[in-house]
């Protein structure tokens, strides 16, 4: 994947932080950085997914569509306790 130089201005503390935390993780921090904000997007996106999810299936005719179907599959599935991992 390409990268992309960019510059941030980020309080000493913060670095210091960032430093360990990498040291620790024996990343560059570089590679730290870039995880975590990967992280926080992915986190961010989720949240909006969930957020959508639960307008959606607030909408009380679909909430009670979707009872009645998990109902359905529930009586004609299979137990739980009959699954192997």
């Amino acid at each position: 994947m390409p990268l992309r130089k960019t510059a941030i201005a980020v309080p000493d503390d913060l670095l210091t932080e960032i430093d360990r935390a990498a040291y620790e993780r024996r990343e560059s921090r570089n590679r730290f950085v870039t995880r975590v904000l990967r992280y926080a997007v992915r986190a961010r996106r989720d949240a909006d997914i969930t957020r959508r999810l639960d307008e959606l299936f607030a909408r009380p005719n679909l909430a009670d569509q979707q009872r009645r179907e998990a109902s359905d599959l529930d009586v004609s599935g299979t137990p739980w306790t009959s699954e192997r991992w």
